[in-house]
């Protein structure tokens, strides 16, 4: 890892710091019991090595057993090397020395819901003694003993006794970053012993081997960033992967022949190639990378698959593979940037043989992996490392690292002050201008402080939207918004859009390959509305998640440039499209058939690519009600009065093409209920009421907020919560639905863990139609055994499938559950389920990673049991971060 020491090895703290908690406090003790421990182990016989041949999960597990070997031998040497070796021996041991063990599930990590609850399956129940005692041969006997049973699936049971003991041990620990007002000051703590331990080493006359093959100025080693993805893949502590991240990242920004080989590291912890916006992915089917590693590997594809049968990981079994395969030569060592440059070139590749060449690429990567690289290429390749590391975590470790390479002073409460600002500033910046590309460079060169001359709102880079929460009753808005002004708007059934316009070379707009797409329009128009010839501009639709819209809406395009005001030279506005049937009059003027607003149905059946406009059959229109950004000027600090005022001041609305938002300003519960039932008979879901004025009423990127409620007449009826849940499974149809799929298994995606979470089976609100188009958009999506970051529980459907597909459930109400893992551990050691789910539409506009979270699942389950009860609902805002 190069010469800058991991920040969680130092058991010293300086002088003056912050009480340590219990687990670090304690370092010493620990340390020593590790140590006599360690040496009184005994060796574990392999008497298998006798055996000319091996099962694939043997190999598997010898793989990492000599990774384990490889990690001890290295620690036993640095022990011998110089007096402070001891301590650098112990690093995985000391960060939580009163937890006893951390139980695995699937998945490999814990479920944490709102930051106070743990679940853990039994089916890879490895205790962080054998994860992260490297050095004691019985822990790597044992890791050894629980490598094949990751594919076994947990029982209820088993995963309720894991939950518990997650639950039980140190869970204040886990979660003490943000909450804990010295989480800060241990860092500090602990980085300013690291510079006093480095200042001392700098002297030494021996050198570190890693340092050797990381050299300054040479391209940032893929061994090193593998090794920090094993370390993490080791622990579930959030504060120790931070610490692994930092570390990793300070060396990389002191070694790094440029900050683009930071942004690349940042890029592969995330699994990302680019911004959301810009839409480029790998997006490789399981059979092409089967493919590719039987080729690779001089192995059948037949062999592989029943291996994938066995470990349920394709990057396991590409690992056992590659350590049967005889090397005839060695080839040049994997770098940070020549890895992120295949996976771009493999994203891009199209046309003819595309396929073949991208197989000949990854078989390109795979030929030069060395020990545990090959499993965390191909996991990169799967689009899943699933070893815990959110982006938040990311953020956080790389905000640290900056701090961390620039902090010149020796004081431990200024060190802390600025590690907790940097966090901020760089959360806040990111979520202004979500671009790894800019923001990495930027911080690098200016610092935290500098972030906001280059990283802020700019037309051209769509930031992801402010959220909503849901409420169910009028009197808990007026209670959230009691003695404040505040807003209701129409909520519409349509589809959200960010509509971005700037003229080229104005408005500090972002140009070149770091631009969003957009198209070119023709000038803008006059006030009464007719086109005319001013100078071009740029035109961009996007989508709740970032994705370039303007393709499914050429339409809407034309509509925004008519409606534009002249002197609307750029601007950036929130809005919804929806679903219009302009009136329909007859001969003598008279309206037969008044039009308005149409289901959202009719909306979703429009193409999503190609589309012309002089072809279109459904109509759309655009309702706006937000404006974050106006010639040149940010309004995101602005409140939201003053923000609808100039909103309405940049365009002229057309009936059949562009209004705003209708809104009521209401202070009574008879207001607000007169209001939601005129917004229905509109066709309308409900309502959205919003925080008018004050800085409560600032525009909040990627948040959702309690200064935003939303209100849906269905909430009001009794007739349930909605959800939006991802299609994992299918479950074979009987009877007369032989043909189709019957029902489907639901589930949710877990930020943290990196998982898949079951919610529910669904089998109702389905036509037969629906059936028959479901099982043809699914039946290619197939899987020949269900991915290992799907942490089903007791739920086993007949057929899996690639985590593709988002449809809008309603529920009748929630319940716990030992057999689904929703929410697991967030109120109880089950799960959270639904009854009586019933289909209501498929989610074109959102990702799977953009469904329902487990968090929103116990609050509503929560909400759910408070107003039984007969109590008020709670819960604060839901930060992005």
């Amino acid at each position: 890892m190069g010469k800058q020491s991991t920040l969680g090895n130092f058991v010293d703290y300086p002088p003056g710091a912050a009480k340590p908690p219990p687990q670090q406090g304690d370092l010493k003790t620990m340390f020593k019991k590790n140590k006599s421990t360690a040496s009184t182990s005994a060796s574990p016989a392999d008497e298998s090595a006798a055996s000319s041949s091996k099962s694939v999960k043997d190999e598997a597990a010898q793989v990492d057993d000599d990774v384990a070997m490889k990690d001890a031998s290295s620690s036993s040497r640095a022990a011998s090397s110089s007096s402070s070796a001891p301590r650098k021996r112990s690093r995985i041991q000391i960060s939580d020395s009163e937890e006893e063990e951390d139980v695995k599930p699937v998945v490999k990590k814990e479920q944490k819901i709102n930051g106070s609850a743990k679940a853990a399956g039994a089916s890879s129940s490895k205790s962080s003694g054998n994860a992260k005692a490297s050095s004691s041969n019985s822990a790597v006997k044992k890791e050894k003993q629980d490598a094949p049973a990751l594919t076994s699936e947990a029982s209820p049971e088993a995963e309720d006794e894991g939950s518990d003991t997650a639950s039980s041990e140190g869970e204040e620990e886990e979660e003490d970053k943000a909450e804990d007002p010295k989480a800060h000051v241990k860092v500090a703590a602990m980085f300013m012993k690291a510079s006093e331990r480095k200042a001392a080493a700098a002297g030494a006359s021996s050198s570190n081997k890693s340092d050797a093959k990381w050299q300054k100025g040479k391209p940032i080693p893929y061994a090193a960033l593998a090794d920090v993805f094993s370390q993490i893949d080791k622990t579930t502590k959030r504060l120790e992967i931070q610490d692994i991240l930092s570390t990793f990242l300070v060396t990389a920004i002191e070694h790094a022949s440029t900050p683009e080989e930071v942004t690349q590291a940042i890029y592969l912890c995330i699994n990302r190639l680019c911004p959301d916006y810009l839409g480029l992915e790998l997006g490789l089917g399981e059979s092409l990378i089967i493919k590719a590693i039987a080729q690779s590997t001089g192995r059948g594809v037949d062999k592989i698959k029943k291996d994938l049968e066995e470990l349920g990981d394709l990057g396991r079994v590409a690992m056992a593979s590659r350590a049967k395969q005889p090397t005839m030569f060695q080839s040049s060592a994997l770098t940070v940037p020549g890895v992120f440059k295949t996976l771009k070139e493999i994203a891009t590749t199209s046309g003819n043989k595309s396929q073949d060449k991208k197989i000949g690429l990854i078989m390109k990567l795979l030929s030069a992996c060395k020990g545990e690289e090959t499993k965390w290429i191909i996991r990169s390749i799967e689009g899943k490392l699933r070893i815990g590391l959110a982006e938040k975590t990311v953020m956080i470790a790389l905000a640290r690292s900056a701090v961390f390479t620039r902090f010149k002073t020796k004081n431990i409460d200024t060190l802390s002050d600025e590690l907790k600002m940097a966090e901020e500033q760089c959360k806040a910046a990111f979520s202004e201008m979500p671009n790894y590309d800019i923001l990495v460079p930027a911080l690098i060169k200016d610092g935290p402080e500098g972030l906001r001359k280059t990283c802020h709102l700019t037309p051209g880079i769509p930031l992801k939207p402010m959220l909503a929460r849901p409420t169910k009753a009028i009197t808990e808005v007026l209670d959230r918004f009691e003695d404040r002004s505040f807003t209701c708007e129409y909520k519409y059934d349509g589809e959200r859009a960010q509509i971005h316009f700037y003229v080229p070379g104005e408005a500090n707009a972002i140009e070149g390959e770091q631009a969003a797409p957009t198209k070119e329009i023709a000038g803008s128009s006059s006030s009464n509305g007719a086109s005319s010839s001013s100078s071009q501009g740029r035109l961009g639709v996007f989508s709740r998640n970032s994705e370039d819209m303007s393709v499914k809406y050429p339409d809407l395009l034309e509509s925004i440039a008519r409606c534009r005001k002249p002197e609307t030279k750029s601007f950036v506005i929130d809005a919804e499209v929806t679903a219009w049937k302009a009136a329909v009059k007859n001969e003598a003027g008279e309206v037969i058939d008044a039009g308005g607003l149409q289901p959202f149905q009719q909306l979703s059946t429009r193409k999503r690519k190609d589309v012309q406009a002089d072809k279109v059959t459904v109509k759309v229109k655009l309702f706006a009600f937000d404006i974050l950004y106006l010639n040149g000027e940010p309004l995101l600090q602005y409140d939201l009065a003053t923000r609808r005022e100039k909103l309405r001041s940049a365009f002229n609305p057309n009936a059949d093409e562009f209004d705003y938002a209708t809104s009521q300003d209401c202070n009574t519960v008879e207001e607000i209920a007169a209001f939601l039932e005129a917004s229905v008979q509109d066709r309308c879901e409900g309502l959205m009421v919003k925080m008018l004025q004050g800085k409560e009423s600032t525009y909040e990127p990627s948040r959702r907020s309690q200064n935003w409620l939303k209100l849906k007449k269905d909430y009001l009826s009794g007739a349930g919560d909605s959800l939006d849940l991802v299609v994992l499974g299918g479950y074979y149809g009987k009877g007369k639905r032989t043909k189709v799929y019957g029902a489907f298994l639901l589930g949710c995606w877990d930020v943290d863990s990196e998982s898949y979470q079951t919610v529910c089976k669904i089998g109702t609100g389905f036509t037969e139609a629906n059936l028959e188009d479901f099982t043809a958009q699914l039946k290619p999506l197939e899987l020949t055994v269900k991915k290992g970051y799907y942490d089903v529980g007791g739920a086993t459907p007949d057929v899996y499938f690639e985590p593709k597909v988002v449809w809008e459930v309603r529920v009748a109400d929630l319940s716990l559950s030992p057999i689904y893992t929703a929410a697991k551990g967030a109120i109880e050691a089950r799960g959270i389920s639904l009854r009586f789910p019933r289909f209501i539409r498929i989610r074109d506009d959102k990702d799977p990673e953009d469904s329902t979270g487990p968090e929103q699942i116990a609050e509503m389950y929560r909400k759910q049991a408070s107003a039984q009860q007969g109590k008020k609902g709670g819960g604060g805002d839901d930060d992005y971060w």
